[in-house]
């Protein structure tokens, strides 16, 4: 991989640049203590005993039944598990998309399980970033200005323009910044989407099946882009995939089924991505 110096600005500056635009947000939770040298930080994201029931006629559907996880600030977990095991429902409840029926998630130190709306929306807004399997680009504009999208709805800040080139360079589209989604490929465009997640400098990036309509290159395009802005920008993923070559990115798999985690797969941080030792942890477990 080729050293490109061009990112180390969005490094340098990340935990700066998140004190100053927390304003609404930091309203909401304590102030978080420095960090100590020698002294493990708390998680920034924890899942406490969450259960959720969706109701479905005059019978319930039980889609998590009391899990429990956290995530270390700058790790990247993925969330694995069959069509229906709860895993991107775990997804919407660690991201404040829905509310857990029971339980608790707690992100930042702040339990947001009882947000309002008006406070949820602001942290979705704010502190975390989105990526899913649909790329939901404006036609119109655009890979610099669909970037900016989250600055034009917010009002912009100072800075906005360098943190798209910075963005831009991290997801390798320098020189398609003037073309719009039409004029790019599949892969091309699910890069922008993330683009447009990590530009706010989320606490943390949430991904839901992001490899879904990709082919096997443009698959690994992509997940090299979101590997690159965990190793080099520190960022913290939570990716949910049935993809074993996409999990094997991330430095612990977690997998679900009947709304439980069954089984925590340490893989560590590697630049080796290889799925030969998760596909035969997870043989083991029935996957």
């Amino acid at each position: 991989m080729n050293n490109r110096p061009a990112v180390m600005p969005f490094t340098a500056t990340l935990e700066r640049e998140r004190v100053a635009t927390r304003p609404s947000w930091s309203t909401l939770r304590p102030t978080s203590p420095e960090p100590t040298s020698g002294v493990q930080m708390p998680p920034i994201l924890e899942a406490r005993d969450l259960t959720k029931v969706y109701a479905l006629g005059k019978t319930t559907v039980e889609a998590l039944r009391g899990v429990t996880m956290s995530v270390a600030p700058g790790e990247f977990v993925a969330l694995m598990g069959p069509s229906g095991s709860g895993k991107s429902t775990l997804l919407q409840l660690l991201g404040g998309l829905d509310r857990p029926t029971t339980g608790s998630v707690v992100f930042e130190g702040k339990d947001i399980s009882g947000l309002t709306d008006a406070q949820a929306t602001r942290l979705r807004r704010e502190r975390t970033g989105y990526v899913f399997q649909a790329f939901n680009l404006i036609p119109l504009l655009n890979v610099r200005e669909n970037i900016a999208l989250p600055f034009t709805i917010a009002g912009g800040v100072r800075d906005q323009w360098e943190r798209v080139r910075q963005v831009i360079d991290l997801v390798e589209l320098t020189g398609k910044e003037r073309h719009r989604p039409d004029q790019l490929s599949a892969g091309e465009q699910q890069r922008v989407a993330v683009a447009r997640a990590l530009v706010t400098r989320p606490s943390v990036l949430l991904a839901d099946e992001p490899t879904g309509n990709l082919d096997y290159t443009n698959s690994g395009e992509l997940l090299d882009a979101l590997w690159r802005s965990c190793d080099q920008g520190g960022q913290t993923i939570v990716l949910v995939t049935h993809d074993a070559r996409a999990a094997a990115y991330a430095d612990r798999v977690l997998v679900i089924g009947d709304g439980h985690i069954k089984e925590e797969i340490e893989l560590g941080r590697r630049p080796d991505h290889s799925a030969a030792l998760l596909i035969k942890r997870l043989a083991k477990v029935g996957l």
